[in-house]
């Protein structure tokens, strides 16, 4: 992530419309995930300044790991609680985690397969995986370069990539389906005009709550249909040996 992202990560992600409906979404996710005992354990992995945790601890006891150090605060409330450091064999815990969340951080990765098979390890047996990342190379875009991507996934790509890993999908689809042609847009306007990136703006009030609501409306309509586009993925996995006694 460019420097001059990172310091507005946090009022990008509390205020910007893209980050409130995807919140909302694996919240709803979340909450449609079958419950094995209480209060789950959960880890989430590059968890920026904790920014998910107060959402996330209705669920169960939360943890983080984040990579990018200058993104976590040394005051922060949930600083005990964040590893600052690489999610690799460095990273190592006693704890096995019931739900592990990788929320667009797959795409930053140079081995996303040992980034995955790494998480299974901390995974309990009936444990749950939710990913997200960025879909259809289609749809690259100077946003893309700004946040230091790698690619972007398709479902056909994530099932390779799960088959690697040990990885057994239970759920792939895609959402913010109405944000497919406004990328493709953005991409042919983005190589014709040769911009440069720049960090996301929080778009005025009304225009923020508009499509807020819009990609909430569209989540709650469109999201237990295959709808074949969109320009995010989401995925829902568990440990391969462990589902339907394979």
């Amino acid at each position: 992530m460019r420097e001059d992202y990172g310091e507005r990560y946090r009022e990008l992600y509390e205020r910007h419309w893209w980050w409130r409906a995807r919140e909302a979404a694996i919240l709803d996710v979340l909450r449609a995930q079958p419950r094995t005992h209480g209060r789950e354990k959960i880890l989430d992995v590059g968890c920026g300044d904790g920014l998910f945790f107060d959402k996330l601890a209705q669920f169960g006891e939360v943890e983080g790991i984040e990579p990018a150090g200058e993104l976590v605060s040394r005051a922060g409330v949930h600083r005990s609680r964040i590893y600052v450091g690489p999610f690799d064999g460095t990273f190592r815990t006693s704890t096995q985690f019931s739900l592990i969340l990788m929320l667009d951080v797959l795409e930053h990765m140079a081995d996303p397969a040992g980034a995955l098979r790494h998480a299974l390890a901390l995974l309990e047996p009936q444990g749950r995986l939710v990913v997200t990342v960025p879909a259809f190379r289609l749809l690259w875009t100077n946003h893309d370069a700004l946040n230091h991507h790698f690619t972007r996934y398709t479902k056909s790509s994530f099932r390779r990539l799960a088959q690697q890993a040990g990885l057994k999908i239970l759920t792939v689809k895609y959402f913010f389906h109405w944000l497919f042609p406004v990328k493709l847009a953005t991409r042919f306007v983005e190589r014709s005009l040769r911009l440069q990136p720049m960090p996301p703006d929080i778009p005025p009030r009304w225009v923020n709550w508009l499509f807020c609501r819009l990609s909430r409306i569209e989540y709650k309509a469109l999201s237990s249909l295959p709808v074949p586009f969109g320009s995010s993925l989401l995925v829902v996995g568990a440990k391969l040996d462990i589902v339907n006694g394979e």
